[in-house]
């Protein structure tokens, strides 16, 4: 009887795995629910505080001016496809295009806080003014954290793509960041028109 025939053997298998096969996918899949209940509760504090006010913005103050946000939500948005391409090339074990995946995606984010930085001089509101500065920052705070954290995970990744051999674990962990990307994108857009447009159209 081979060592592959014992029951209960399992050290054939692979170290990693893509996907819903992976144990690090179901922890992160977990995390984003978790931390995107957070902003549903936060974008309906939004709600509510607007539709108890007789006027949203209060009087006196002007919605956060358009151009930084919108251009924060094109840069989210274009990098989708940097970070696709790089959440295949992990999956296709190809360290070149992963490695320089990983650095796009993270120039993305830099790029993305630099602007965030414009963007949260321009909301034309300080955060203990009233309860729509203390929404709107709460709104911007809770996903510049997201932000950040993100970065760093990506910068760690891409540490270790280039600074050790590169296993199949590492790939599984980009593919991981990638899908955590996905997660920032996707939680702003509703705060953008929650922030941007709901004052303007509502």
């Amino acid at each position: 009887m081979t060592r592959h025939n014992l029951v209960g053997d399992v050290a054939h298998l692979p170290d990693h795995a893509f996907g819903a096969k992976s144990v690090i996918f179901w922890g992160t899949l977990a995390f984003m629910i978790a931390e995107g209940m957070g902003f549903v509760l936060a974008g309906g504090g939004y709600l509510y505080l607007m539709g108890q006010a007789t006027a949203w913005p209060p009087e006196g103050t002007r919605p956060p001016d358009l151009l930084w946000g919108t251009l924060f939500t094109l840069v989210l948005l274009v990098s989708w496809i940097p970070n696709h391409r790089t959440d295949k090339a992990a999956r296709a074990y190809d360290v070149r295009q992963t490695r320089v995946g990983v650095i796009v995606v993270a120039a993305f984010a830099i790029v993305a806080l630099v602007i965030r930085g414009f963007e949260l001089a321009s909301l034309n509101t300080r955060w203990d003014q009233h309860a729509y500065g203390s929404i709107v920052w709460a709104l911007m705070f809770l996903h510049t954290v997201h932000l950040v954290t993100d970065l760093a995970d990506t910068t760690v990744l891409g540490a270790f793509m280039f600074a050790r051999d590169v296993d199949g674990e590492r790939f599984s962990d980009v593919e991981d960041n990638c899908g955590y990307w996905d997660f920032v994108v996707i939680t702003w857009l509703p705060i953008y028109a929650l922030v941007y447009w709901a004052p303007r159209l509502l």
